[in-house]
């Protein structure tokens, strides 16, 4: 059993929720990431993912203006720090994402992807 805290990035970026659609694609984009987590203080808020900056550039709003929790997945699904990444990759497969928070008592400790989980499957062979 590989754990996903074995294979997820723990340097996460977050943003508040009242930041720019415009913020989040700047980070995702020089960060190289393809989600961000929104946050109000200790608290999840949601995710902002590349999808929802397509879904916002799609409507032709000013993204400098459009803040991310207009465009967030709120209240995402999050995975404890020891759960089996063949169970998250479960878990993303079937519920159509690519990005799972990694949450352990109430607080962030990283993100864990599809291609990390599929990469950790990879390796074991």
């Amino acid at each position: 059993m590989v754990a996903v805290s074995e294979v997820m990035t723990a340097d996460v970026v977050t943003l508040p929720p009242d930041a720019t659609v415009s913020d989040a694609a700047r980070v995702m984009v020089g960060g190289g990431f393809g989600s961000v987590i929104v946050q109000q203080g200790r608290m999840l808020m949601g995710i902002l993912t590349e999808r929802d900056v397509l879904r916002a550039a799609a409507t032709e709003e000013d993204l400098r203006a459009a803040t991310v929790d207009r465009w967030m997945t709120p209240d995402p699904d999050t995975a404890p720090a020891d759960l089996d990444t063949e169970q998250a990759a479960a878990i993303m497969l079937s519920r159509g994402f690519r990005h799972l928070p990694v949450v352990e008592d109430g607080d962030l400790k990283g993100m864990v992807s599809l291609r990390d989980v599929l990469s950790a499957r990879i390796a074991r062979r």
